[in-house]
């Protein structure tokens, strides 16, 4: 009797992957048996006591198990066993011996589903063969997801739902949890046809009749589509139903760390990873060593775990890549000078194309006579940066735009050369130029929205450009830094992209207008428009004093923020007469502003594809899309807007 498992060997699975293609290429049961006595022994690493007798035993007794496991499409993918030997025929193992004193005697022959089997085999046989197989309906039908994951990558959505969908026309409750891969693979391919009719009407049905499994991983689905759309609310109501549906599912439990991770709950979510850990740690058949080893890392550090978790999935440049960020952006901050703009001679020099603004202490006039200065790095950075741009596939966002197109994002990443240009020169962590690059590499990686890339890469990236900056312009430096002159650029980019960031993803009001009033001070040109985005945020932070100052700062401004933004802010502090002079200016200038913010519900306009026209419909609502709930919530607003404006 053997005492050695063979289940426990890492050989094991190369020995049925060799064993099944030998089958099927020479389907003689004899054969196979005289194979597997001469193959499968070096393969192993069995116990010394073994001596090469029992070494063939074992080796015979193995390969009886995979040919009878083994569907033969030669028999229609049947099963056709090898006959034991009669008591006193000579044994199959080769030993000369009857077959009742030698391998009759031996109790605990391995175990092996067929199912096993045709995992290999799927990946194996011939697309003819296949089709025959699947004709014959021999495939295991939970295993049908193996094909259909094939043919999803090969871009043949339509034949897998026409091997997938008969799965889940029956009854709902009878498919246990082996069938959530093809409800998966079902739903991706939705996607990839843009059925989102069809995919819809599939997880209702799912998550009304499926089993407790099935049903968590349609919730699963559903809370994180909620999250891609920034919906948190409809994605913690679908969590909870998944979590409700099969209580200890370690994929809703990594659904909930992401959930928590991207609303940027990070003491919250180390606790409910602690939680899980705990969980998981106490239940007697779990041994998922991998998931718990995340749980174990989500504790301390859950932005990391995830990244982690993710990183079969994810581009190798973006560990590299973050590697990178944690060893050379905490270098000593270069020294950046601030020196008077030359202008290289017969050059001409790019000038945005956004709303021009005025200016009543600074007008376009003056600013254009101001003297203009640029960023400029230490001489050793800029020889680097020549390197840089010799590496970097691709140049600048249009104008004050961050994202590049299409087949510009597909460049960046599907030539990521540039990687090893950061790895060789550490110094480029010096360059504003470089940083700003790497932040749009990042804007443009296919699956950016993932919490952990804007948390564990961009953000660091962002805060050593804004300590760069900082240091370079104190707040009272009064150097015009114009956006028109290249070399500030970068600079103006990468305060916009930390704006964002601050505001969306780390719900940092007070750090997103300091950001704002930083580009604001530097360039008051405002290329950006950034005084309509610091206008709101004063309103909504109540800081009616400020935004008052900023209104002042713009007169004759043709954004609606600043125009009535001044008018909400004077009417807080008391100052109603003065904030009905300033209406009756705004209303004439935009008439139906007024309207949208005082009806509670409005249709909404034909917008013009060239963009927002001044005073139009379409600047009203945009206006009341973003501010009507500020307005709304100051008492006797609305109602003395509409009196005045009647």
């Amino acid at each position: 009797m053997f005492q050695y498992d063979v289940a426990d060997s890492d050989d094991f699975e190369q020995i049925i992957v060799q064993a099944v293609q030998r089958i099927l290429e020479v389907p003689d049961p004899n054969d196979f048996l005289n194979w597997a006595r001469e193959t499968i022994p070096p393969l192993l690493t069995l116990p010394n006591y073994m001596d090469a007798l029992e070494r063939g035993r074992f080796a015979t007794l193995l390969g009886v198990t995979i040919w009878n496991a083994t569907p033969l499409p030669q028999h229609g993918f049947t099963i056709r066993p090898i006959p034991t030997p009669m008591p006193n025929a000579r044994c199959y193992c080769g030993s000369g011996l009857r077959y009742r004193d030698c391998c009759s005697k031996l109790e605990d022959a391995p175990e092996l589903s067929s199912e096993v089997i045709w995992m290999v085999l799927i990946n194996t046989i011939s697309d003819a063969e296949l089709k025959r197989a699947l004709q014959l309906n021999a495939v295991p039908k939970h295993l049908l997801a193996i094909i259909a994951d094939q043919w999803l990558d090969e871009n043949r959505p339509r034949r897998v739902l026409a091997l997938l969908e008969p799965l889940f026309a029956g009854s709902l409750a009878e498919l246990s949890g082996d069938f959530e891969p093809a409800f998966d693979i079902l739903c991706n391919a939705y996607d990839l046809l843009d059925y989102s009719r069809k995919k819809a009407a599939f997880l209702d049905r799912v998550c009304a009749e499926g089993n407790g499994q099935l049903q968590a991983a349609a919730w699963q689905r559903r809370s994180t589509m909620h999250l891609d759309a920034g919906e948190f609310t409809q994605a913690e109501e679908a969590f909870t139903a998944a979590l409700r549906s099969h209580p200890n599912n370690p994929s809703t439990a990594l659904l909930e760390i992401t959930l928590l991770v991207t609303q940027k709950k990070l003491a919250l979510a180390r606790q409910r990873a602690q939680f899980w850990l705990h969980q998981f740690q106490r239940l007697e058949n779990f041994d998922d060593d991998l998931f718990l080893s995340f749980l174990e890392r989500a504790v301390t550090d859950p932005q990391g775990a995830l990244m982690d978790a993710d990183e079969n999935g994810i581009h190798p440049v973006l560990i590299e890549l973050r590697e990178w960020i944690t060893q050379h952006c905490q270098r000593p901050l270069p020294v950046y000078t601030i020196a008077p703009f030359q202008p290289t001679p017969g050059r001409k020099q790019r000038v945005s194309r956004l709303l021009p603004n005025t200016i009543k202490t600074r007008s376009t006039k003056a600013l254009e006579k101001q003297e203009k200065f640029e960023f400029l790095p230490p001489p050793s950075i800029r020889k680097t940066e020549r390197v840089w741009q010799s590496l970097f596939p691709i140049g600048k966002p249009l104008s004050t735009q961050l994202t590049l197109s299409d087949d510009e994002d597909e460049e960046i990443w599907g030539n990521p050369e540039w990687i090893q240009g950061l790895l060789e020169y550490p110094e480029l962590a010096d360059s504003l130029d470089v940083l700003d690059d790497i932040a749009t590499a990042l804007g443009a990686y296919p699956e950016t929205e993932l919490p952990w890339i804007s948390q564990l890469l961009l953000w660091p990236l962002l805060e050593r450009a804004w300590s760069i900056i900082i240091a370079a312009t104190p707040t009272d430096d009064i150097h015009y830094l114009p956006w028109e002159v290249p070399s500030n650029q970068p600079a103006l980019r990468l305060l916009f992209r930390r704006y964002y960031y601050q505001l969306d993803d780390a719900k940092d009001l007070q750090g997103a207008i300091a950001t704002l009033e930083t580009m604001l001070r530097i360039n008051p040109h405002d290329n950006h428009g950034v005084r309509a985005e610091l206008m709101n945020l004063y309103l909504r932070d109540g800081d009616n004093e400020r935004a008052v100052a900023l209104a002042q700062q713009f007169p004759n401004d043709m954004l609606t923020e600043l125009v009535y933004g001044e008018v909400l802010a004077l009417y807080r502090l008391g100052q109603k007469e003065q904030a009905r002079i300033v209406l009756t200016k705004a209303a004439q200038r935009m008439p139906h502003v007024s309207n949208y913010l005082t009806r509670k519900r409005i249709k909404q306009p034909g917008f013009n594809p060239r963009g927002i026209t001044v005073g139009g419909e379409d600047q009203a609502w945009f206006y009341r899309e973003e501010m009507r709930d500020v307005w709304a919530a100051e008492p006797g607003i609305l109602d003395w807007l509409k009196r005045q404006t009647a």
